[in-house]
């Protein structure tokens, strides 16, 4: 197989069309694609993917890309999901061309209207909802045409006019596409396009009485923007043919809309009807609660682009749903965080070691390397003392065979520093153990030793004296089952009740200096990242990832 070939294989099936087109030259040549988000939530990884998807399609052949706000529904649109739709698209690492508004448009879109109602392609109909809802039939039986369906040209230009002024009540009236009303498609059979809305627009305020439906705005927006590649997930099959006759019957800009898989992942959801529930009714710490799905939420969890990007291009781009493990996803973020991230050492559930033969009172300076991936990272200070805290798990009285942490009369090393026996345990009233006496071989200093003993067991520490006290957020999966949506009952049963847990830990003191979102490695307990609630006083460390798949190991068991 030749490389050009081996390259032809690799594309995926979008990539394959927008290439075809650029060979052939259809569109001038040009690939102009849009992301276009409704203003009405915080943007959840399955938006990632797309954000992926249309702009990495445009950047590979030389495009480039709108950020368009669908913004046809002013109830539930805000300026702050503006804001956060552009942080989140600019944090991934993506730049557009333009920021356009499906409300810069109304005008052209009423326009629109008004030729479909004077080529006798438009009608206004006074039914209410629940009569249009009955007039449309059902997927197996033909509807029925609307009473209102033959009204003149005239009769339905000057209500239409009415509308826009604000003559009739919400709900009294709506401007319907006259299509056919025995399609097999039930979004032909004569779908709204306009409704009338009293309702404050957070960009046109309260000029517009009337307000476009999402599938008229929606493939006229791709046309009026000479969008060459209309790229949308699979739901959105069904409404390509009524995009398509919009386009035939206003003689407009062809775009094409193509469409692929949407993002489904395990443990999660991904509706924003859902995630508003959850943030609503307080399952969780609002939209960047770092349980969520949402861009915003993994980034304060302490995920990069980098990771999130890598994501996306390992699951690909399908015609056909699927659900992917989020495993993948915390795969991903462990590859990256091996390589850039710091490594500290934290104590999560501490237990004192006395160095007996180490002077009181005395310090002395280990130097320990911030990243053994990354030789340019140098190294750090971290001071050692008579008195410091180990894991209470890396400590046993009466251990297993092959147990290789510290064990009275065993040998381990502290890392970076020396190599300590447990020589003593010491007992409070209740038999639990306290604190462990240690002595130190002072010629085996990391870097420097000379004892020639070599220990199978290294442990992490912090020294007792320098500790500073960190608050530890242990993030887990939001759900316990692998399909929330998918089981019986409300999916809010399925609500992982460990997801968050918070405890105090013990860290090296430099990390007193860590900014908020500085990602860390603390030595064999996980990927860690600053919290947006940290002080130098009182640091707050979100866990990202554990150092491996804890999930998948419980379930081999």
């Amino acid at each position: 197989m030749t490389t050009e070939e081996k390259k032809e294989k690799s594309l995926n099936f979008l990539e394959e069309i927008v290439e075809e087109d650029v060979r052939e030259g259809r569109h001038g040549g040009r690939v102009l694609t849009r992301f276009p988000p409704e203003p009405n939530g915080y943007l959840h990884i399955g938006h990632a993917k797309s954000i992926c998807l249309n702009f990495g399609l445009a950047q590979k052949y030389g495009g480039a890309t709108n950020l368009r706000f669908d913004d046809t529904n002013p109830v539930t649109e805000d300026t702050e999901y503006v804001d956060s739709i552009k942080q989140d698209v600019r944090w991934l690492g993506f730049e557009w061309i333009n920021e356009l508004y499906a409300s810069d448009y109304f005008e052209q879109l009423y326009g629109f209207a008004i030729d479909l109602i004077k080529k006798g392609l438009a009608y206004v109909d006074d039914s209410s909802a629940e009569q249009i809802a009955a007039m449309k039939g059902t997927p197996t039986e033909p509807g029925t045409n609307s009473p209102y369906r033959d009204r003149s040209v005239e009769e339905n230009l000057d209500l239409f006019e009415r509308m826009r002024q604000g003559e009739f009540a919400e709900g009294s009236r709506v401007l319907r596409a006259k299509v056919d009303m025995a399609s097999p498609n039930m979004h032909l059979r004569d779908p709204l396009i306009y409704r009338i809305k009293f309702a404050h627009h957070h960009r046109t305020g309260d000029r517009w009485k009337i307000y476009p439906m999402y599938d008229f705005a929606h493939g006229q927006s791709d046309s009026i923007e000479g969008i060459t590649h209309s790229v949308c997930t699979l739901e959105f099959i069904p409404h390509r043919a009524l995009y398509d006759w919009f386009i035939d019957k206003l003689e407009i800009f062809p775009s094409r809309q193509y469409e692929f898989a949407r993002l489904n992942m395990t443990y999660t959801v991904m509706s924003k009807r859902k995630l508003l529930q959850l943030v609503n009714e307080k399952h969780v710490n609002g939209w960047d609660d770092p349980r969520m799905p949402t861009i915003s939420g993994l980034r304060r969890r302490g995920y990069t682009p980098a990771a999130i990007r890598d994501f996306c291009d390992r699951i690909g781009i399908a015609k056909r749903e699927n659900l992917i493990d989020v495993g993948l996803l915390e795969f991903c973020i462990r590859e990256d965080l091996n390589k850039t991230a710091l490594r500290r050492m934290v104590v999560l559930d501490p237990l004192k070691v006395v160095i007996t033969n180490f002077r009181e009172g005395a310090t002395e300076t280990c130097q320990i390397e911030n990243n053994p991936e990354d030789t340019g990272a140098g190294v750090r200070e971290v001071p050692f003392s008579r008195e410091v805290y180990i894991e209470q798990e890396d400590f046993m009285e009466n251990p297993p065979k092959k147990f290789f942490r510290l064990a009275p009369g065993q040998m381990v090393r502290l890392k970076g520093a020396y190599i300590v026996r447990c020589d003593e345990v010491v007992k409070d009233e209740n038999g639990e153990v306290t604190e462990v006496h240690c002595s130190y071989l002072e010629n085996s200093k990391s870097g420097q030793d000379t004892s020639g003993i070599n220990v199978k067991g290294t442990l992490h520490w912090v020294p007792a004296t320098h500790a500073l006290p960190v608050e530890i957020r242990l993030y887990d999966r939001l759900f316990r089952v692998e399909d929330p949506s998918s089981e019986a009952g409300d999916f809010k049963d399925y609500i992982n009740p460990d997801s968050l847990q918070v405890i105090t830990g013990y860290a090296e003191p430099a990390l007193r200096e860590a900014q908020a979102s500085d990602r860390f490695q603390f030595l064999r307990k996980g990927y860690f990242c600053a919290d947006l609630d940290s002080t130098p006083d009182r640091p707050v460390f979100n866990r990202t990832a554990t150092l491996r798949d804890n999930w998948a190991r419980e379930a081999g068991k």
